[in-house]
């Protein structure tokens, strides 16, 4: 938020300059992350009056001007379409020091020109101008442009936290500043327009728990002419907001100056009186910045009685706003719920001031006194009458004060330091709140406008918010170590980080909340959970798996020409289900690009199903003594042929394998990925290893080569194998597999290594055929296999 500090000082001047100031409020918890002057130097710059205006003679767009700032007349050529006689303007002199510019005597066009008429552009005032910036009649000729117009002044720009929104205004930080320094405030004095006319408007509210408070009024009969005066225009521009109208400069006005969000209606546009009620289903709206949106049924609209006429709490509608010919105004200054309007503008991908600071709420007691101080403004720029101000309420769901019980000893125990009761008490008093006393300290009523103050420590942080918390001694609190237990049959999840880590992955941490379409490529069909205040549409929903984040990230680095990724994550996944939400911790893990780093020597191939695979084995093998199977996979998700179930123990703990080529067309991927996720309390738990004796004898290891059909799995010649249980068969493993035209008919050609050994005598060959036959025969009966002739 961006605040005059002129304008601050006129509710609250504190005896410090404006360093000292910025740092108060940011030791109070309010940083000023930054500050800039209102506007750039302006030499030689003064107030002038425009004495006489003829056409040049020599150009038919250009003016010769007589310019009296008060120590003399001067000729000046301007090209301003707004240039008359008796206008008050601002006159750069000659040897005038603007932005960028260095007034000198010059000629157009054959005529001198004896300085420059100034535009508020020219200034620096203003983003754009259509002519000369017009002074108001009273304005001194002579008097330096940056005195009148009090330009010497700075611009704070604050970062608020979301929980202190009643300092989105100079009020809000005013009171601060006061409570800071010890100084009364000095507020603005709201002046109660008494009503001029009889006519009024009828208010409903339809939906009294979104909105329990609306006050309305109509000003009817003003000039639509009339223009905003000058200082309420540099005032709301020093708060970053644009000068439009008189209607929208006084509401943006009062929000700035007292926090309380404004609109105004053209009254001939609304149709029977307000209703304040929730929208149907589908039901559409053009708002102001021309767009259109369609409303859920949880979304809070502002309805005549012919239709929807502006979104309540976030923007107004097209159909009823104010033009250049309105004469008859409806104010409103309204009172909505904070929780229930919490994302509305976020889901419609908006985010309005006034979006800004409902969300963060708003006094509820507010809307009258705004409504008057707008009323006020109103009539002294515009003219026209008032009606009968129109508060339409909802007792029972006006927000309660709470009763904060607070005790002396506790503000000592929380902020170590010793705190009298006086000094608490004037403190919480300097914040406006009424204490009733009690013998361990007080009850605490905050104002209607901390929405922040619910418990006892809100109360101790005020506390020391107050004092300062660079004025809190540090201390040194004795240390008691103490080492925690371990078990050697868990699996540390850092462990296993290290793991994949050594096989040259980089951690990745991505957000739990995912985007819906993402989700849907990357687990379809299963059922997600839907943030009711999401961040964006983007991150709406929460993830199911980690593959949503983890290939956002290599996308991320695909789009910056970084082939070779390999990430992986741990976190936790969310499935809601009949039972609630399961909240499971998984590890996932993505790869893709060259198997090795580009190098003199690395050959640049891709990387496929095995280095995946054979990384997962890595971290699988740290649940020492568990039987691990991968089985061929249906997940939609993998590349047919290329993906695997993986089991441990026979539970099914998750997938591994390549993205199907539909999935990385859908994530706009052109290369192959690779990727595998699993459930991490699966593989925590390991055994601890038992020593068994080693054989004194040596091992014998007989290789076979036999011939199955090509969709055999490897994994089932292993379980027929093992399932022979013999004791001298030690290890079996696959070192050869091919396929080819020496193989025909569907088949492939597997190589098996089997070593053999026994623990009481050394093997003979006898021993070692009748094994070998043994398996053949088992392999033949169970799995059609052949030994492979040579």
């Amino acid at each position: 938020m961006e605040i005059s500090e002129s304008w601050l000082r006129e509710w609250c001047d504190p005896p410090v300059d404006s360093e000292t100031l910025i740092n108060q409020l940011t030791m109070a918890g309010h940083e000023v992350e930054g500050w800039r002057n209102a506007a750039p130097d302006l030499v030689g710059v003064v107030v002038a009056e425009l004495v006489s205006v003829e056409k040049h003679p020599n150009a038919d767009k250009l003016n010769l001007c007589q310019v009296d700032d008060g120590s003399g007349q001067f000729a000046v050529v301007c090209g301003a379409s707004n240039v008359r006689a008796g206008l008050k303007v601002a006159f750069a002199r000659i040897g005038a020091e603007l932005p960028g510019i260095r007034i000198k005597k010059t000629k157009l066009r054959g005529v001198e020109s004896q300085g420059m008429i100034c535009s508020a552009l020219e200034l620096q005032l203003a983003e754009a101008s259509d002519g000369i910036l017009e002074l108001p009649q009273d304005a001194p000729p002579g008097e330096s442009i940056v005195d009148y117009l009090a330009l010497a002044d700075r611009i704070f720009e604050i970062d608020l936290t979301p929980n202190r929104g009643d300092c989105l205004s100079i009020a809000g930080v005013a009171r601060e500043v006061a409570a800071i320094n010890k100084i009364p405030l000095l507020p603005g004095k709201v002046t109660e327009v008494a009503d001029s006319t009889a006519q009024g408007f009828s208010v409903e509210l339809e939906a009294p728990q979104h909105c329990p408070r609306y006050v309305g009024r109509l000003i009817s009969g003003i000039d639509p002419q009339a223009r905003t005066p000058l200082w309420m225009q540099e005032k709301l521009r020093r708060c970053g907001l644009r000068p439009i109208s008189p209607v929208v400069d006084v509401t943006n006005y009062v929000m700035m100056e007292l926090g309380q969000p404004m609109h105004g209606f053209d009254f001939d546009k609304l149709e029977g009186g307000i209703k304040v009620r929730l929208a149907e289903p589908g039901e559409k709206l053009a708002l102001l910045d021309q767009s259109e949106v369609e409303c859920d049924a949880d979304t809070l609209l502002i309805a005549d009685h012919a239709g929807a006429v502006a979104l309540a709490g976030i923007m107004g509608g097209l159909d009823s706003s104010v033009q250049s010919e309105t004469r008859d105004i409806f104010l409103e200054a309204a009172h909505f719920t904070a929780v229930r309007l919490a994302g509305k503008a976020r889901k419609l991908g908006m985010h309005t001031d006034a979006s800004h600071r409902f969300e963060r709420g708003v006094d509820a007691q507010l809307p009258p006194i705004a409504m008057q101080r707008a009323t006020e403004l109103l009539i002294a720029i515009a003219g026209g009458e008032a009606g009968p101000l129109i508060d339409a309420l909802a007792p029972e769901q006006m927000p309660q004060l709470p009763r904060v019980e607070l005790r002396h000893e506790r503000v000592q125990r929380l902020l170590g330091i010793e705190v009298e009761r006086g000094e608490v008490a004037d403190i919480l008093q300097r914040l406006h709140m009424q204490l009733d006393e009690k013998a361990d300290g007080w009850q605490v009523t905050p104002p209607s406008y901390r929405f922040d103050i619910n418990i006892e420590a809100d109360l101790i942080e005020e506390i020391g918010r107050l004092i300062g918390y660079n004025n809190i001694p540090g201390t040194r609190e004795a240390s008691h170590i103490r080492m925690d237990s371990f078990s050697e049959q868990r699996v540390g999840v850092n462990r296993i980080r290290d793991v994949l880590v050594e096989q040259g992955y980089f951690e990745a941490v991505t957000y739990s909340f995912v985007s819906p379409e993402l989700q849907a490529v990357l687990d379809p069909g299963r059922s997600t959970l839907l943030l009711s205040n999401p961040i964006s549409t983007d991150m709406s929903v929460m993830r199911t798996r980690l593959l949503p984040g983890l290939i956002q990230a290599l996308r991320h680095n695909l789009n910056r020409q970084q082939s070779r990724v390999r990430l992986f994550e741990t976190g936790l996944c969310f499935v809601p289900s009949d039972e609630g939400l399961a909240q499971t911790p998984h590890i996932a893990a993505v790869i893709s690009g060259g198997r090795f780093e580009e190098g003199l020597y690395s050959q640049g191939d891709p990387v496929d199903f095995f280095d995946i695979k054979g990384d997962l084995e890595a971290i699988l093998r740290l649940a020492n003594g568990a039987t691990t199977r991968f089985e061929p996979s249906t997940n939609p998700v993998l590349h047919p042929g290329q993906g695997a179930e993986v089991s441990l123990n026979g539970e099914n703990i998750g997938f591994v394998g390549g993205l199907h080529p539909t999935v990385l067309e859908a994530l706009d991927i052109n290369q192959p990925v690779f990727v595998f996720e699993i459930e991490l309390s699966s593989i925590r738990d390991a055994k601890l290893p038992n020593f068994s004796e080693l054989s004194r004898f040596p091992s014998i290891r007989r290789d076979i080569s036999i011939t199955v059909d090509e969709d055999m799995p490897v994994q089932r010649l292993l379980d027929n194998i093992f399932s022979i249980k013999n004791e001298i068969l030690q290890e079996v493993f696959v070192f050869d597999v091919y396929t080819g035209k020496e193989v025909r008919n569907s088949r492939k050609s597997v190589a098996l290594g089997l070593i053999l050994q026994d623990f009481s005598r050394t093997l003979i060959d006898e021993d070692v055929e009748n094994l070998v036959i043994k398996i053949l025969a088992q392999l033949k009966e169970h799995c059609n296999a052949v030994l492979r002739e040579s």
